[in-house]
């Protein structure tokens, strides 16, 4: 099992989809039944890798390999390879639980089409899973492309009643991305073949022949990477399609878009933007507008959020803001940066997923997300207004819980670097800040509102309670905010070997910490020098020890 088990994890959502093809559409609640049994199945799976990670955790290179280039598709060099290494670990895990907490919270909520809506839920889980495994780019763009028609379904006939405006906006602003995207791989594709002579969309081999490209050619193919992912992402200004897809979405939708489908533009930001392009994105001119745009994000999408009016939007837009945490930690190029940014993108599937089922429970109740129609639910819904107030503390980052293990750990990495494109790290983290305190600004607004005071509408005073069904979905997201947040010292151990890996590609002479670089993967002209002043050890050239 642990030689397939990134196959196993990738194809039993679609296993699953499969059988339901055989179910009567009549019978809802069989549907139901094997969808949520399916999708149990596929965290369930993923748990045996977590042991199996952490043996393997400082070892260098991708771990748990499947397949191998060129053995797919030989004419054209594509292969079925898996691989992972620790961000794309934390990412897995993220989408196998989410993706079971989404379906089991559309039980009540879809009663048109139910055959339909799982399968295709179904297949979107392995579409985003195949994301993050893919170690061979083309079948690394089927994947991506197999994960829009999913979504865009999902949103264009189950959403509200700007379903198809929001779901076309979705489709063309991806779709525009991934074909900037598909032009950046055929040229990487092409000049492999012209340095080596060989034909193949091996990610591993691409990386060791794209660092030769031209600055002048690396530079637009950085840009037709950058659109696809930042469209994804969404970074300002691409993110005009994200509040209207999250308020149309279905819940579980919101979920999982919120949730997952975010992270796949930051993820291939990190997998790919970073060490294709190093001579690029240490250009002075384009760190300053990657970070300018992400501070941007950060104060815009916070500013946005504490004038809407309905629930769904204000979530959305936070999202916005968060996300834009996450891109300033991966431009900050250094380990504190982005292994905040991966912890953070985490941390936001949690609490911004659990933000969209809180949305729900109320708009299941009463069909409404107008924040003016609610008050005093505290009232009524006691055991939901505790669970909402977690995860209200834990998206603005209060201590003790993950959001402030993540943006804390980006504003420290942002902070340290003493020149990022032009400015030091002190200018840009003392505008970053900012999100934090609007962060907690509207998030304690909207509980105000929803929560405190007597209920003052009729309509909110025979509200039920959480039922076990939707306290279950509810439980997981719970914990892992509190150990994220209490103990997070294992997702920086999981992190410590890519990250490395990456800043050392990325810029070669950055000093490591000792807490942070592997022995066994040190380059062999480096050493560990004792600690001084009580702060970790640096790892220097031995022939520059003992020089000022």
């Amino acid at each position: 099992m642990q030689n397939h088990i990134l196959s196993i994890i990738l194809f039993t959502p679609l296993v699953g989809a499969f059988l339901l093809l055989f179910v009567p559409k009549e019978n809802k609640d069989a549907i139901r039944w094997i969808a949520n049994i399916f999708a149990l199945a596929g965290f369930l799976v993923s748990l045996p890798l977590v042991p199996w990670f952490w043996a393997q955790r400082f070892e260098p290179g991708f771990k748990f390999m499947e397949g191998g280039p060129n053995n797919w598709i030989p004419s054209i060099g594509a292969g079925y390879v898996l691989g992972i290494d620790g961000i794309s670990f934390l990412l897995i895990m993220l989408t196998t639980l989410l993706g079971w907490v989404s379906i089991l919270s559309s039980w009540t909520a879809i009663e048109d089409r139910v055959k339909e809506y799982y399968i295709w839920f179904l297949i979107l889980q392995t579409g985003m899973l195949g994301v993050f495994m893919a170690l061979d780019f083309f079948l690394f763009f089927v994947f991506w492309e197999a994960m829009l028609v999913p979504m865009y379904l999902l949103i264009g006939i189950w959403g509200g009643p700007r379903k198809l405006y929001a779901a076309i906006k979705f489709f063309l602003y991806t779709l525009f991305g991934s074909v900037l995207m598909l032009l950046g791989i055929l040229f990487l594709y092409f000049h492999h073949h012209t340095v080596t002579g060989v034909y193949t969309f091996s990610i591993p081999e691409l990386y060791k022949t794209a660092p030769q490209i031209p600055f002048h050619y690396a530079i637009w193919l950085f840009l037709a990477f950058f659109v696809g992912f930042a469209i994804k992402v969404p970074m300002f200004p691409f993110h005009t399609w994200l509040p209207d897809a999250h308020v149309e979405a279905p819940t579980a939708g919101s979920v999982i878009l919120a949730g997952v489908l975010l992270k796949m533009g930051t993820y291939g930001f990190i997998r790919f933007s970073l060490p294709f392009f190093p001579g690029v994105v240490m250009d002075s001119r384009v760190r300053w507008w990657m970070i300018f745009l992400s501070v941007v994000a950060i104060i815009y999408g916070a500013l946005v959020s504490l004038m809407q009016k309905d629930m769904k939007k204000l979530v959305a837009y936070s999202s916005v803001s968060h996300l834009g945490f996450c891109t300033l930690g991966i431009f900050a190029l250094n380990p504190l940066g982005l292994s905040g940014s991966v912890i953070q993108q985490f941390n936001h599937g949690i609490s911004t997923g659990a933000l969209f089922l809180i949305v729900g429970v109320l708009y299941e109740r009463r069909h409404t997300r107008e924040i003016s129609e609610y008050g005093g639910i505290s009232n009524v819904m006691p055991a939901y207004a505790t669970i909402t107030m977690i995860m209200f503390l834990s998206s603005m980052g209060l201590p003790l819980l993950n959001g402030f293990v993540g943006e804390f750990t980006i504003l420290q990495g942002a902070f340290m670097e003493k020149e990022m494109g032009g400015h030091s790290g002190l200018f840009w983290t003392a505008f970053a800040v900012s999100g934090v305190i609007l962060a907690a600004a509207y998030l304690l607004w909207l509980y105000q509102r929803v929560f405190f005071g007597s209920v003052t509408n009729p309509k909110n005073e025979k509200l039920h309670d959480l039922t076990p069904r939707e306290l279950v979905t509810f439980v997981p997201l719970i914990i892992m905010a509190f150990w994220v947040g209490l103990y997070p010292k294992p997702f920086f151990q999981i992190l410590e070997q890519p990250v490395n890996q990456l800043v050392q590609t990325v810029r070669p002479n950055y000093p490591l910490t000792s807490g942070t670089v592997n022995a066994s993967a040190q380059p062999k002209s480096l050493t560990i020098a004792p600690p001084v002043s009580g702060t970790a050890a640096l790892a220097v050239p031995e022939e520059t020890r003992g020089k000022k």
